[in-house]
Formats: C-alpha cells, sequence, structure tokens
C-alpha cells in the first residue's frame, strides 16, 4: 500500500511516496505517474533533466551516490 504523494518543499518538482508496508523504500516520481526507487533507479533510470532536477533538489543523496555517476 502506498502513501499519497508529497513534496518536501512546496517548490520542488520532486514527488515523494511512501510505501506503508517496507521500510527503507525511497520512491520518487517527477509526474505521479511513474514511481522511481531512488537506490536501483538512480541514476541510470532517470533522464539527463531528470537527474539535474533531481540532484539540485537532493544534494545529500547527489553526492551520496556520486560514484554512480562517473563515466568509464
Amino acid at each position: 500500500m502506498l502513501s499519497d504523494f508529497f513534496k518536501e518543499k512546496p517548490n520542488d518538482k520532486i514527488w515523494w511516496i511512501e510505501n506503508l508496508e517496507t521500510r527503507g523504500e525511497y520512491l520518487f516520481s517527477f509526474d505521479k505517474k511513474k514511481i522511481f526507487n531512488m537506490f536501483r533507479d538512480y541514476p541510470h533510470a532517470l533522464t539527463k533533466e531528470q537527474k539535474e532536477i533531481f540532484d539540485k533538489e537532493q544534494p545529500y543523496w547527489a553526492n551520496f551516490f556520486k560514484d554512480r555517476s562517473v563515466k568509464i
């Protein structure tokens, strides 16, 4: 069962949603239709624009996952 969508700040573009049956799952959306799992999908499942928005609004997580964004 999922919670309602919510934003951390009113002007954010990212919508968060919680799986009420699971702990430690970070789910988010840009359009309330496609839901991303942060640990599984960031950054490879996001478009360039989505990643830029995510990194701007979530600098802590962008830094946490910085090794995932390094191109080899």
